[in-house]
């Protein structure tokens, strides 16, 4: 787990000298303490005469396999491929075995040189061979090629800015933004976006200059062009037909050997433990798996409607982990500026704050936790599918559409508490009239599209020329035909799951040098899990229908009874108490910098019908918070 960083360049005034290089790298030393490495070749010329690029190359390492010999840049025996990588290859050791016997040698005991001998046999396919998490860079000097490839599910994050006659590329914006000649100018499509879904989905960026290399994608640049493609694409359309008993086997099969490739490593590891049944089956399959004791972490609480430590003490002493609890009371105004420095593209999702707590105290004990994300969109543990289900039922219907739809429900009052059921039910009634898709963004959105217009100056307006609703429609209608449940997810795995809950969880743990892996994200189990019906996730009022089936024994009942809880932070009545000071100096003055986009006259009422408690503008208030924040912080006058 690593951080990598690096450009090429056909124009001498835009290289990157020895000194730039040496900045951008150690901007990621937060992401890989343990060593760094550099590679600069100049340009020049081939064996052919012709011009080759120039290359720099940066990383900064986090040893996890192979700790004596894991230095990066890393290359072939001939030194004219050069890999930058970022992330674990579980299936490295088969793959290694597999080379070795087409006459490959090997020097080191390594993930990384995997993927250089690789790339000599498979060229840009050989992204299709890996089960992992990466950020992967490679120079091809030879040919002056630089190839980059991102992940299936985008858990390694990687930037990149094209400019004439230089591509830069980067773990983080904090690397890129020491390029000199990088322009810093904010993009109002991903300023719309970011208010509408609280992060900036890719292939965007906050910065117009700089854009993101979507989940399961390469990007290849020579001096003659740059070529993208897609190297994942499930079969998000289709569904396949199991039996019962053998969907049941191959589920824990694929579940088991998901657990078990993760536990390769050269260091200490454990897992996180909420008590919720993904992170309690990835303790108990550890459990079974493990040759020495297993070591959980959760984090607890004060406030009761956010604290699971008593779950997560539960399923610890069934398991008979060597379990770490920690309890906390979240200082939001000492942690911000921390989040703020690490988080540096503008992102909303205050869960944040308590898995950088998480990761934190994690990484005392253990270099390397598994955690349970992507078990609620694989199969069907988010409570909004339910309201997903209802809603399409409604749309058969004629006057109990009517009803649901009519403007009266407007006026219930949204109460205080976030999960209160009169809030819940006014914010499905408000989306009932709307197209399936369309209700699902209005469900998912922070600031729908009403909202936002209200909110935004009229020459912002008059930039924006795309629709962010366009992200989600388009992954929900790559399932088609599929029912409105299966659409749902299947577009949560392709924009929520990337955008918000890895990066969320990539920013947080590599601020403390902690990786994290997660099993249920293994892609052959995803691709199993993406061709269940929906009968098999969702019956009656409980999703994950066919984990527990399947995994009945391997719990408490307890666990499989519990009510499912969220992992965040109580935002509502911070902004009535100890964050009400910052809120208003913050937001409540006219020259803070949100007001070049948004008027100050909107965010004024939303920050009073807050404080009145007429309405719960929490999350609203948390996004304008975090990018006023971002703004003092990354933006240079």
């Amino acid at each position: 787990m690593c951080g990598i960083t690096g450009g090429v360049w056909t124009d001498d005034t835009k290289r990157l000298d020895a000194a730039t290089l040496d900045r951008m790298t150690d901007a990621l030393t937060h992401r890989g303490p343990d060593d760094r490495g550099t590679f600069l070749v100049e340009r020049g010329t081939n064996g052919a005469g012709e011009t080759r690029p120039g290359c720099g190359l940066g990383f900064r390492r986090l040893s996890i396999i192979d700790l004596q010999t894991g230095h990066q840049p890393l290359c072939n025996e001939t030194e004219d491929v050069w890999v930058a990588f970022n992330g674990e290859i579980y299936n490295f050791v088969e793959l290694r075995k597999r080379l070795q016997g087409a006459g490959h040698r090997f020097k080191t005991e390594t993930d990384t040189e995997v993927l250089v001998h690789l790339y000599e046999d498979l060229g840009e396919q050989l992204f299709e061979q890996l089960n992992g998490m990466f950020a992967i860079a490679i120079w091809d000097q030879k040919h002056g090629r630089l190839l980059l490839g991102r992940d299936r599910f985008g858990k390694k994050p990687l930037y990149y800015a094209q400019q004439s006659g230089r591509l830069v590329f980067g773990s983080e914006l904090k690397s890129l933004v020491l390029v000199p000649g990088l322009e810093r100018s904010i993009d109002p499509r991903s300023l719309d976006e970011y208010l509408t879904y609280q992060y900036v989905p890719h292939p965007n960026s906050i910065y117009r200059e700089v854009r993101k290399i979507p989940p399961g994608c390469w990007l290849s640049w020579t001096a003659r062009e740059m070529r993208q493609g897609r190297f994942w694409e499930p079969a998000w359309g289709e569904e396949r037909d199991w039996s019962l008993p053998d969907a049941e086997r191959e589920l824990v099969r694929l579940f088991e050997d998901a657990v078990r490739v993760r536990l390769r490593s050269d260091v200490p590891l454990g897992a996180f433990l909420s008590g919720g049944i993904d992170s309690s089956l990835i303790a108990a399959a550890m459990v079974r798996q493990a040759k020495q004791g297993v070591k959980t972490f959760s984090i607890g609480f004060p406030h009761p409607d956010f604290d699971e430590s008593a779950h997560a003490r539960v399923v610890a002493e069934a398991l008979g982990t060597e379990h770490h609890e920690f309890s906390v009371t979240p200082r939001a105004l000492e942690l911000l500026p921390k989040l703020v420095e690490h988080y540096d593209e503008p992102f909303a999702d205050s869960s944040a704050i308590p898995t950088f707590y998480l990761a934190e105290q994690t990484k005392a004990h253990v270099t390397v936790a598994l955690s349970g994300d992507g078990g609620d969109e694989l199969f069907g543990g988010y409570e909004r599918y339910q309201a997903v289900r209802l809603g399409a039922w409604l749309d058969r219907t004629g006057p109990v559409k009517w009803l649901a739809a009519n403007r009266l429900w407007q006026a219930l009052p949204a109460g205080g508490r976030q999960r209160g059921v009169l809030r819940r039910w006014r914010r499905f009634a408000e989306a009932a009239a709307c197209s399936p898709e369309r209700r699902y963004l209005l469900w998912m959105s922070i600031f729908d599209e009403t909202r936002r217009a209200g909110l935004y100056r009229p020459e912002f307006i008059e930039q924006l020329d795309s629709d962010p609703a366009d992200f989600l429609v388009q992954a929900w209608r790559r399932s088609a035909p599929r029912d409105a449940v299966a659409r749902a997810s299947l577009a949560d795995m392709q924009t929520y799951l990337p955008c918000d809950l890895m990066t969320k969880v990539d920013i947080a743990s590599m601020a403390h040098g902690l990786e994290c892996r997660q099993p249920f994200l293994d892609f052959r189990l995803a691709e199993f899990a993406i061709g269940l019906p929906t009968r098999w996730k969702l019956r009656g009022r409980q999703g994950k229908w066919l984990l527990r089936r399947a995994f009945a024994d391997w719990l408490p009942d307890s666990i499989w009874r519990r009510k499912k809880m969220g992992f965040g932070v109580p935002l509502a009545p911070w902004f009535r108490q100890e964050l009400r000071d910052l809120l208003e100096s913050s937001l409540g003055q006219h020259q803070a910098r949100i007001y070049q986009w948004l008027r100050p006259e909107a965010v004024r009422e939303l920050i009073d019908q807050h404080q009145k408690q007429q309405f719960d503008h929490s999350y609203r208030l948390w996004s304008l918070l975090m990018l006023e924040l971002w703004l003092q912080r990354w933006m240079v006058e």
